[in-house]
């Protein structure tokens, strides 16, 4: 765990649970994509510099789940670092209070504000702002969060943050994070056409040919769509929802389940219901969801 692993002739990643992205063209101007998920992440990824001979110029955060920018805090302390996010990300990043508001959709109870949801703030700018290297390219790569994007290092590696979930933790957790659903299946159209060297998701094994991955990702959202709508056969309120999600799928309610996988049904019943699969109905003060004719 926190191996370095060469990527590309400038390009390397950190293998970690939420794999960070290195690229150093020059020693002495070292970008990072993400950061960790903590503060102890941060601070072996600093070791993992030191003994390289690297100075971290800059952060780029792909998104702002706090597996991702965890290590913020204390690498820009320790090397007074730019950090830079993209969009509404940049917002979340600066104000982590945000991301377990949001998820919970009111003012998260004290079982939501630990580190995994709640990172500690950076001092952000927009990633807009940022004077990459030479041939750095930005990859926008919207529908898990907000304004999250990937970026392609001038050697041709492809850090694609979390646009793409391995086999084995599709199939162990069943339900993964989206936010919008319509934007991640257009993204994952994206990914499956693009050509690189090497590509880096953040929770699954790099690899030269991503397209058998992205498909199997297709896969899930397309069944979970299925799964949901076959739930509303009758028409139900988001908890009955939700509850017969969790019994299908084999997943156990606790706070953090029930932000997480709750936040991504609801977003999986807008779906359905823009695209004409889904009605909803307002009965006795309850929102009630069913499945259109």
């Amino acid at each position: 765990m926190y191996e370095l692993i060469q990527a590309g002739a400038h390009s390397y990643y950190i293998n970690c649970p939420a794999k960070i992205g290195v690229y150093a063209a020059d020693p002495d101007a070292v970008y990072l994509i993400d950061s960790g998920s903590d503060k102890d992440a941060g601070r072996k990824v600093r070791q993992i510099m030191e003994r390289q001979g690297w100075r971290l110029q800059a952060i780029l955060n792909t998104h702002s789940n706090a597996d991702h920018i965890g290590g913020n805090h204390y690498l820009q302390a320790q090397t007074h670092c730019n950090v830079y996010a993209p969009g509404i990300e940049a917002a979340f990043t600066r104000f982590p209070i945000l991301e377990p508001s949001f998820l919970y959709g009111g003012f998260p109870c004290k079982e939501l504000r630990h580190k995994f949801l709640l990172a500690q703030e950076s001092d952000v700018t927009d990633l807009a702002e940022a004077h990459l290297p030479q041939g750095f390219e930005t990859l926008p790569l919207p529908g898990h969060f907000f304004d999250m994007v990937g970026f392609r290092t001038p050697d041709g590696t492809v850090f694609l943050a979390d646009c793409i979930s391995g086999r084995d933790t599709l199939d162990k957790y069943g339900v993964p994070f989206i936010y919008d659903v319509a934007a991640y299946l257009q993204t994952l159209d994206q990914v499956e056409a693009l050509e690189a060297p090497l590509f880096v998701p953040a929770h699954a094994e790099a690899t030269s040919d991503v397209r058998e991955l992205v498909r199997y990702n297709r896969a899930k959202v397309l069944e979970i769509g299925e799964t949901l709508r076959s739930i509303c056969g009758t028409p139900l309120c988001f908890e009955e929802i939700l509850q017969q999600a969790f019994a299908h799928y084999g997943l156990t309610m606790n706070f953090e389940q029930y932000a997480l996988v709750g936040s991504t049904v609801r977003s999986f019943l807008t779906w359905l219901k823009d695209s004409g699969r889904l009605s909803a109905s307002f009965q006795s003060n309850m929102l009630l969801w069913h499945a259109s004719a």
